[in-house]
């Protein structure tokens, strides 16, 4: 079987001939651009999958929105300073900004300033949604289509639901948590505005050529326990499950942190894929409880292999250990996808991704 026959086989409830084994190379490939190691396109041309070909590991994990975001009535501005990138907006309701900076040594950026400081920005962000329109984006969508073939399948992202938009993107955990204690009325109708919002831009995703979609996440139970879910999160992600079940497609959520205490709970929301799961000794969960907690036997469980592991830090042997012990649990039932947990990172050895796939073939034939 392809990669891609046996993904869709597992997705829809029947045995592969093996375990399936996909991997997360985006944070990679960035690094590999800005080294200049391969060309600045490399992450959209055909030569990206003949990479996950010559590494022997599924494809389908690009980081695409397949909509564009329309913004009215607002002032939005946007430069940089350095390594700062900021973002502007200003509104008839007050003017809000963000701040971003570049680390040079992982590749990627992270907040220094939030666009939202507290409660009395509300209002402002209110009025940015409620000002807010979507138009389809389905070209690339196509253009992997043709591209990915028998490698993999092709996934686009929703948006995040509003309560993680705020948490990973526009605001922080603490002043989620400060905002929601101080003005629990007005963040709940927040919430409900930008909902209103974000369902059209859900639906445009849905509607895309995507063979399956992800609601992105990037769930851990040490920022997102029971109460929050269960108070802001499950009733939003449950509508959006359901109507990608009704367009024939499959739901994804990522879910890259810990796991104990919200394992159960996402996977009774009907989800069809929890993807980038990170078992110990990297997460609070072994990969042998999972499917415990996950009482949902149609929820398939993807991930398995921290990323960590794909770089000098694990030794080879720990490395070899690690898989092949993951792969004994994943063997025992057509239910799992083995996957990174939840990215290879910039410092990732090719010689391990292909190793995985080695290891796929010699033990992972289901008992």
């Amino acid at each position: 079987m392809t990669p891609r026959q046996r993904v869709l086989t597992i997705l829809k409830g029947r045995k592969p001939d093996r375990v399936p084994w996909f991997g997360d190379l985006d944070y990679w490939a960035t690094a590999r651009i800005v080294k200049k190691e391969v060309p600045e396109d490399f992450k959209t041309s055909d030569a990206y999958i003949q990479w996950h070909r010559e590494l022997g590991v599924g494809f389908y994990l690009q980081g695409y929105f397949p909509f564009k975001t329309i913004l009215e009535n607002c002032l939005e501005k946007e430069w940089k300073e350095g390594s700062l990138r900021y973002r502007e907006i200003e509104t008839p309701k007050g003017t809000i900004r963000e701040c971003w900076q570049w680390l040079t040594e992982s590749f990627t950026e992270a907040p220094l300033e939030h666009l939202i400081k507290s409660e009395k920005d509300l209002p402002i962000l209110r009025y940015i949604y409620e000002n807010t329109h979507y138009e389809p984006d389905y070209d690339f969508a196509r253009k992997r289509l043709e591209q990915v073939g028998e490698m993999g399948i092709v996934l686009c992202y929703l948006p995040k639901t509003p309560f993680m938009q705020l948490v990973a993107l526009d605001a922080g955990i603490m002043t989620v948590t400060f905002t929601e204690m101080n003005a629990p009325d007005e963040f709940a109708e927040t919430l409900a505005v930008m909902k209103k919002t974000l369902d059209r831009a859900a639906r445009i995703a849905i509607d895309s050529p995507a063979e399956v979609l992800m609601i992105p996440e990037n769930l851990s139970a040490e920022m997102v326990g029971p109460k929050y879910f269960e108070k802001y999160m499950r009733a939003y992600q449950q509508d959006w499950i359901q109507k990608i079940e009704q367009a024939g497609k499959y739901s994804f959520i990522h879910m890259d942190g810990r796991l104990k205490a919200l394992l159960g709970q996402e996977a009774s929301t009907g989800i069809s894929v929890l993807e980038a799961l990170t078992p110990d000794p990297v997460g609070d969960l072994a990969i042998r409880e999972w499917a415990d907690l996950a009482a949902n036997p149609k929820t398939i469980l993807w991930g398995g292999v921290p990323g960590g592991y794909f770089t000098p830090s694990a030794s080879n042997q720990e490395f070899e250990r690690h898989v092949k012990e993951v792969i004994s649990v994943m063997r025992t039932r057509p239910r799992y996808v083995l996957g990174v947990a939840d990215q290879v990172p910039p410092d990732g050895l090719a010689e391990r991704v292909k190793r995985v796939g080695e290891l796929v073939q010699e033990f992972g034939i289901y008992e």
